[in-house]
């Protein structure tokens, strides 16, 4: 059933690789809060070392996990088979956000497949690593990514998504800033 692990292994890192599909978790401090589940994909996921992840995220209709992260660091990602041998990996960590102005940026970006409507990186050091079963994941056959949020930001241009981001990515659903809402307004 459920394995520990010190850091991200080989087999763990190939899994991974595999997965068309991850989903990221976090909350706030606050018990009465909106526990925050995303599922991502686009091939924006790196795994940077043995305990070290990241992935570009891409600017959508919030931006919980980042003020979440200004918060209280607290991050999970999730992968789960849904071909292949069942299986379930879980990732917890400490994260934090990198924005494009920030001096980490130049050595991340490189890193990740260059996507339209970028906002910032979330890194992650990684302190438990666990997988477990996954007998009841269902099986599901992929049949490609959606290009829908890529032709959103392609339509919007580089100022549109600013624009965007300045008027839906600020604030948190329970009212928490986003490491967004310190850089200066246009």
């Amino acid at each position: 059933m459920a394995k520990l692990f010190d850091c991200i292994t080989e087999e763990l890192q190939e899994f991974i690789n595999q997965q068309h599909l991850f989903f990221v978790g976090s909350a706030p401090l606050n018990p009465t809060g909106h526990i925050n589940l995303s599922p991502k994909g686009l091939d924006s996921f790196r795994i940077l070392s043995p305990n070290r992840v990241g992935y570009l995220d891409l600017t959508g209709s919030g931006n919980e996990t980042s003020a979440h992260l200004q918060e209280n660091g607290r991050i999970t990602f999730l992968f789960c088979a849904f071909q292949g041998a069942a299986r379930i990996l879980r990732l917890y960590g400490r994260g934090y956000t990198v924005l494009p102005d920030s001096p980490e940026w130049d050595s991340f970006y490189p890193l990740f497949t260059t996507l339209p409507g970028y906002r910032q990186i979330i890194i992650a050091d990684i302190e438990r690593v666990q997988t477990s079963c996954g007998f009841g994941v269902p099986l599901y056959e992929y049949q490609g990514q959606r290009e829908i949020l890529v032709d959103w930001a392609n339509k919007k241009g580089k100022q549109g998504v600013k624009e965007y981001q300045q008027q839906k990515n600020l604030i948190s659903i329970d009212g928490l800033p986003t490491p967004l809402s310190n850089l200066p307004r246009d």
